[in-house]
């Protein structure tokens, strides 16, 4: 277990925060010790929260061309036929995966193959499982087509406390099943999109394992 890239500003930023607000209580309130110590228990926590957060864990995976992975932890929350409108403009399989400030927030590549789409859109910061979110709030679009010709989108999405998606991949680059291809941070959702005929091998409610869990399998 690491600490995620993305991270290090923000954990530094906070540490250096949280001691000048606990230098700057006792100089204040010298004879208050009951709140000295609140307060520090008080950051000592918050500070753990925020560094469990950036943790980046090893994965042992494995690749396998048929099988579409999850790309990231978190709960199904969505599995329905929908009407992709961006990309396919047409009736696709959508899994959405929820992922709460406890979830690891690492993004991985559900499919190995070439990225054929790629777009960035500022939005809103609705809630993660509100139905809009996936067309409305900020949120990065990725189309990867295998090497059977199958195109498979995945959208990384912000909640109404993530504000800042990172991604590491561009169109036309190569890309490989569980590789890593960006994050998000604090709270989110992502969104896969599937043919109609693939075998969903997740239910309602499961928790996922990103890079490990399969979502589904192609025809």
């Amino acid at each position: 277990m690491t600490i995620h890239k993305e991270g290090y500003t923000i954990i530094g930023g906070t540490a250096l925060l949280l001691l000048l607000i606990n230098w700057g209580v006792r100089s204040l309130t010298p004879e208050l010790g009951w709140l000295h110590g609140l307060l520090l228990l008080v950051s000592v926590l918050f500070f753990v929260l925020i560094v469990q957060f950036f943790r980046h864990p090893k994965r042992v995976i494995s690749q396998d061309e048929r099988q579409i992975i999850a790309p990231c932890d978190g709960k199904v929350v969505v599995i329905e036929e929908a009407v992709e409108s961006e990309y396919f403009q047409g009736p696709r399989r959508q899994i959405s995966i929820f992922m709460s400030p406890l979830n690891v927030h690492v993004n991985w590549t559900p499919v190995s193959g070439v990225v054929q789409y790629f777009k960035y859109h500022p939005g809103l910061y609705l809630v993660a499982w509100h139905p809009k979110s996936s067309t409305d709030n900020e949120r990065t679009t990725i189309v990867i087509r295998t090497a059977q010709g199958v195109d498979i989108l995945f959208r990384q999405i912000a909640g109404a406390v993530a504000r800042r998606i990172r991604w590491y991949v561009k169109e036309g680059q190569p890309v490989e099943q569980s590789s890593e291809m960006g994050f998000i941070k604090f709270g989110s959702r992502v969104d896969v999109f599937v043919p109609l005929d693939a075998d969903i091998k997740v239910k309602l409610g499961d928790k996922t394992v990103g890079s490990v869990t399969v979502l589904a399998e192609l025809a």
